[in-house]
């Protein structure tokens, strides 16, 4: 996956917040890359209403 590419929220590994838990079928757009541990890293997706959080890569899905 790349910087500016499209992608879908297919499905959430952990307990999130309601707000996040929403996002769930909603597309956006890939702004960055985040270190989320010491061995993993996350993916920021922007969505079209500027709300932006990160997600691990097997959440997402290229549209």
């Amino acid at each position: 996956m790349e910087i500016g590419q499209r992608v879908k929220v297919y499905r959430l590994r952990d307990r999130v917040s309601p707000e996040i838990s929403q996002r769930l079928g909603q597309s956006g757009v890939i702004e960055q890359y985040k270190m989320v541990d010491g061995s993993g890293v996350g993916i920021v997706v922007k969505f079209d209403d500027n709300f932006s959080t990160w997600f691990f890569e097997d959440e997402l899905k290229p549209v």
